[in-house]
């Protein structure tokens, strides 16, 4: 654990509070995304469809609502489960008319009811930067590893701190001029689906931390991407990429896709 977080001293749940109960999950359930579906999701499907095959099992850990999970095992032809710290989450995930699999809650850190290697993939969007400290970015990663069989991919999706304060289509990472050391707290500003803006506390983690804690976790092959609107031009839904000109993903890429595989 590095200096800056033991100083900040947090105590807790690895989780931002603000998913926690019904008030959490509702609001997260109607958030847009449309920079991750432009810029995100896609890239992560892409690297998952590298490694695995239809009726693979891959675990979306952190699935939230239930929406990504949803479109990947749509999309990839996955045996998807979603797991999640929120009982909230999983029950609004639930709730859907969705191809997922199967849903698990993560008590103490441990995904309950999966075994050691049970999975051929793990995706993990945005969960990272709910992480206060190095500690829990491990503990997170450490049993991403358990639950996959050696050889298997991870990938992760997060923001990249260093894009603070740029208003992009449907999030604003940070306050504009402040700058962010790695897990230092900060604001995320989300889109939904009515126009209205969310705010979510998050931590400023800088993907150039995950290769040594992915390796310290039992992860090799670490690679680190920043996709860019002129990728998704080829994979992203032809009609999002019409609905908006996309000026700041274009001058500055908020997203970085990272891929490991363990060991």
């Amino acid at each position: 654990m590095n200096d800056r977080s033991r100083k900040r001293g947090r105590t807790g749940g690895t989780g931002d509070p603000a998913r926690s109960g019904r008030a959490g999950a509702e609001p997260f359930a109607a958030v847009e995304a449309a920079t991750d579906w432009l810029l995100g999701y896609p890239f992560v499907f892409r690297a998952l469809a590298r490694r695995i095959r239809g009726g693979d099992v891959l675990v979306d850990y952190g699935c939230g609502p239930g929406t990504v999970a949803d479109r990947a095992a749509r999309v990839l032809g996955a045996r998807v489960v979603g797991v999640d710290t929120s009982p909230e989450m999983l029950a609004s995930a639930r709730a859907r008319e969705s191809a997922v699999a199967e849903f698990h809650l993560v008590e103490n850190g441990r995904a309950t009811g999966l075994a050691d290697g049970c999975a051929d993939a793990v995706m993990c969007n945005h969960v990272i930067a709910s992480l206060p400290d190095e500690q829990a970015v491990l503990g997170v990663l450490t049993e991403i590893r358990r639950l996959l069989r050696p050889g298997a991919p991870c990938v992760l999706l997060a923001t990249d701190p260093a894009c603070t304060g740029r208003e992009y289509a449907s999030l604003r990472i940070g306050e504009p001029g402040e700058v962010y050391g790695p897990g230092d707290e900060l604001t995320v500003r989300l889109r939904r689906t009515d126009g209205s803006w969310q705010e979510v506390r998050n931590h400023g983690w800088p993907p150039g931390i995950y290769p040594e804690l992915l390796e310290g976790a039992g992860f090799r092959e670490v690679a680190q991407h920043h996709p860019t609107v002129e990728e998704a031009q080829s994979l992203a839904d032809p009609e999002l990429l019409r609905g908006r000109d996309w000026t700041a993903e274009r001058e500055r890429p908020p997203l970085v896709v990272t891929t490991a595989l363990a060991v």
